[in-house]
Formats: C-alpha cells, structure tokens, sequence
C-alpha cells in the first residue's frame, strides 16, 4: 500500500494548484487521476468555449497564463496552460487511478482505487463536478425518436446541421450553445423555464470580475444593489425578448443558490435579431417534438440539455460525517472539515471565479496541512 502525506483526487485545475502548493511546502504529494492526461474536463468542454474570466485574474498560484494571451483564453489554451503547470512544478499524477471510496484508517485515509490502495493523512477532494451530468425527466421523454443529449456531449455545430435544435436551459453552457449554433446557421430555439440573471461580461470596458472582487467585502445584497442600473443598462431590456429578470440578484443567486448568472458573450443579440428563439418551460415530449408549458407544441430534431451538473460525493466517502449538505456537495471549500484531514477544493460556485477562487483555497489547505505536519 502506498502512502504519501497527502493524496489528491483529480487532476484538473484544482487538484494541479493544491499539488504545487503542497510541494512548495515540502510536503510529498500523490495525485491520482481516471483519465490519462491532467485537464482532462476541459478537453471535453465544447470547442468555442473561451474562459469567462480574464487572463489576469484565471491564472493558479506560482504561474500566470501567457501575456500573448487574449484577455478571455480558449478552451484549448487552457489545456496547454495546465500541461504547462503540471510540467512546471514537476506534477505527475497517477493515471487511469479511479477512485471508489475514501474511507478513515485510524489517523489516515485509505484511498481505493482501481489501481490497489493508498494511504494518507490527507486527503483532498479536486474532482470538480463535470462529471456529474444532471438529465431531468419530463412525460413522453422516452417516445421522443430525434437526438436528445447532455450539453457536456455537445461538441460543435457539426452534427445538427439542417436541424431544428432545441437547448434547454439559460446557463453559460446553454447560452454560449445556442449562440455556436445561431452562428452555424442552425435554427436554435432556447427552452428558459423560470426568471433568470445576466451579466456583460465587462462593464464599463472593464471584465465584471474585477467588478465582483472589488465589491467582494460587500454584503450580497448591498453589492447587487449598487449594481443593478449599471447591468440593466448594459444587457438593455429584456422583456419582450420572452425573458425575465430575478428579484434575486446574482450575486445572491451564486451564494444561496450555488447558481451562476449567464454572463453574455452575444447570446442576447442573436436572441434580439431572431437568430434565436425563446420558449418557455417544457411541459412534455412528443414524437418528434416539444410540448412547452405555455405555448403550443413544436417539432424538434434534436435536444440539448444544458441543465447543468448535480455532483454527490456522499458514495465517495461513505463513512464522513458532517461534511455533506442533503444533496451531497460539501459545505466548504478550501477550509477545515469537520473530518480531520479531509479537505475539498473548487466545489463551490464562487462570485469572484472559479479559477481564482481554486488558486486561494489551494494556498489555504496547503497551510493548514504543512501546520499539521510540524
């Protein structure tokens, strides 16, 4: 059985940042992976993803993204950037290591996997939760006869040209996938079930997340409050485009609700020039087709759920105690457990990004860990 003083589970940008920190403490680090390369989510992302946070506030600690970089990388830059890292600091995970359980050995963790048994007194979670597709269910959903998908299958445009395609649901992954096929010249239809909030992606010439971090000390509500005429008169008026705004602000929405706004990358003009049409909720399927809760039937040759990810830990360590919300995503992040030595990182929606936000956590569990082992 191999052990080491802490054992990372993935290999994406969170479990990368927590390695390198740790090994910059001096600490022995074992980071095991299921896939066969690091970054392997983001090489199944779509392929016109771009970051929705800038450069300069995305890169993880000990190595900033390229200067020669646009301000909003690719999908495939950030590939090649978290190779870059790994290589950087030496990282090098144990491949094709799926976990099964994390369970308490006495004072450590014993970790098995597909590849035998490891052992540590630290454990920490980085699988982040594009694994965990979440596919609801609606009446007639098994009769319908055209092509229904998770957006995590979607890839590009290719495969539903001379379609009509349906994408249901207004996140980022269902805007930005309606917007790649508006563009394609595919007839796109947006299912949009409920009020929703949106976002620039810069206001004033200046990338909202430097806004957000600016105003991070702030109440949730004061902050939307200060916000709200700036947005409004960014994203113009959205009403008669079949949409409608929250009371719930989004800064709010991301930390009570663990939901992020969609922050707009031209999805709204395409919507505003009839490139892409608004529906409301789906009510049932058909054949060949959509039935929407407040509008008559539709034909459809395709479907695409962007209805987002449902990650629950609880069958990965089924033994924790006090870790779990009833949904089973940890209560915190980045911080002490209540299980000793049990740590997760990144697996919380943050209002200031995802990537920045995996970069503090990643620095803080690395402290806590190197204090525990003096």
């Amino acid at each position: 059985m191999e052990s080491a003083d802490a054992i990372i589970v993935g290999a994406g940008p969170a479990g990368l940042a927590c390695a390198a920190c740790m090994r910059q403490r001096g600490l022995d680090v074992l980071i095991l992976e299921k896939a066969g390369a690091v970054a392997s989510v983001w090489r199944r992302h779509y392929d016109r993803l771009h970051l929705h946070t800038d450069r300069g506030h995305s890169g993880l600690p000990g190595m900033a993204m390229p200067r020669s970089w646009p301000r909003y990388p690719s999908r495939a830059q950030v590939v090649d950037y978290l190779e870059s890292y790994a290589a950087q600091f030496d990282l090098q995970p144990v491949f094709h290591c799926a976990v099964h359980t994390v369970r308490r050995d006495g004072y450590a963790w014993r970790v098995e996997t597909t590849r035998g048994e490891f052992t540590a007194p630290v454990v920490v979670i980085a699988t982040g939760w594009a694994d965990f597709p979440h596919r609801p269910r609606w009446p007639g959903m098994d009769a319908y006869q055209g092509l229904l998908v998770h957006s995590s299958d979607y890839r590009n445009p290719a495969a539903c040209a001379g379609k009509r395609v349906l994408v249901v649901g207004f996140g980022n992954s269902g805007g930005e996938i309606a917007l790649d096929l508006a563009q394609a010249g595919v007839d796109v239809t947006l299912a949009v079930r409920g009020p929703v909030q949106i976002l620039p992606r810069e206001l004033l010439g200046i990338p909202i997340l430097t806004w957000a971090i600016a105003q991070a000390h702030l109440p949730a509500r004061v902050a939307d409050f200060i916000n709200a005429p700036a947005i409004r008169l960014a994203i113009g008026p959205v009403r008669r485009l079949g949409l409608t705004i929250a009371r719930k602000g989004p800064r709010r929405m991301i930390e009570e609700d663990r939901r992020i706004p969609l922050l707009d990358v031209g999805t709204l003009a395409r919507i505003r020039d009839g490139a892409i049409k608004v529906r409301g909720g789906i009510e049932r399927f058909t054949r060949d087709g959509v039935v929407f809760a407040q509008s008559p039937a539709e034909p459809f040759d395709a479907v695409i759920l962007a209805t987002g990810f449902r990650p629950d830990l609880r069958p990965l360590l089924p033994e924790a105690h006090g870790v779990f919300d009833d949904h089973g995503m940890p209560l915190v992040t980045g911080r002490t457990t209540s299980e000793p030595g049990l740590f997760f990182c990144g697996l919380i929606a943050s209002p200031t990004g995802q990537l920045r936000e995996i970069g503090i956590e990643a620095r803080r569990i690395a402290g806590l860990v190197a204090a525990c082992q003096r």
